[in-house]
């Protein structure tokens, strides 16, 4: 892929994520007032942040409602950065770096819940929605984790087609996974099925990107892809953290380690193919 082309990429993600973005910001004033309505979910969300917090703290539909704007601004800012520091610096991994940015964009379809509340808005809209939260989420996941084996010397050729492997793979468990329209956990998200199993991926997606960084070290001769290893273990546990968020405690404590795993892996990206 040339440089012009991973560029058009950059600048189709910006759009998105502006969109995204504009969209969670005008539907605020609605929703927000909707939360109020909505009865407390006796189901909160899985992950290993939640089950610890939830102890300690109820939840709140607002920090819900900060998590997903953060992510979904978090994601503008990035490949905004992304494509300025990068617009003309070749770098195979960035790429997929910034598909997992842009990933987080999508999460702005949770607000499809509160506008449920409001509106009624019939269930087979539900179902597309949460059908698209899962598709990013997963193809956000696949991409970091193609960054790593490119970090690891995977002969990246043909990115058109890795990027055709990572949407057909994370459509499959889009299009695989049964969900329950009429029941979602307090972080707004649609109960689905598989859930134990699909934890288990995302653990060992984790673990495998870490792991494939940590032998970049070697293959490319960089001490700098051990700190980009521990960047993309911070942002993966930030990602979770901030897309699970239920109470006051997640939010902020979510995006700082996105930010800060993100801003590793891209500075030392920086410094390696720039020499700064």
């Amino acid at each position: 892929m040339t440089l012009s082309d991973r560029n058009v990429f950059f600048k189709v993600g910006i759009v998105l994520s502006a969109l995204c973005t504009l969209g969670v910001l005008a539907a605020s004033f609605e929703i927000l007032p909707a939360y109020s309505l909505i009865e407390e979910n006796a189901r909160r969300p899985t992950a290993f942040f939640q089950v610890f917090v939830s102890r300690f703290l109820f939840v709140n539909y607002y920090a819900v409602h900060a998590s997903l704007a953060m992510a979904v601004l978090f994601s503008l800012v990035t490949i905004i950065l992304i494509h300025y520091f990068f617009e003309k610096t070749q770098v195979s991994e960035l790429l997929y770096i910034a598909f997992f940015a842009v990933s987080l964009s999508f999460e702005a379809v949770r607000i499809i819940i509160p506008l449920h509340i409001i509106y009624d808005i019939p269930s087979l809209y539900l179902l597309i929605a949460s059908r698209i939260l899962l598709f990013s989420r997963y193809f956000g996941l696949f991409s970091l984790f193609t960054a790593s084996v490119c970090a690891a010397g995977f002969n990246e050729e043909k990115a058109r087609n890795t990027i055709m492997i990572i949407a057909a793979a994370a459509l499959i468990i889009t299009m695989g996974v049964p969900v329950d329209t009429q029941t979602w956990d307090t972080s707004l998200s649609m109960i689905n099925g598989y859930a134990s199993m699909f934890r288990l991926i995302e653990a060992v997606l984790l673990i495998t990107t870490v792991i494939s960084f940590l032998i970049a070290i070697n293959v490319r001769g960089s001490k700098e892809y051990g700190f980009i290893g521990l960047g993309a273990l911070l942002a993966l546990a930030g990602r979770n953290i901030l897309l699970s968020a239920d109470n006051w405690a997640s939010p902020a404590f979510g995006i700082l380690l996105l930010s800060v795993g993100t801003w590793f892996i891209c500075s030392k990206l920086h410094k390696i193919h720039l020499w700064l």
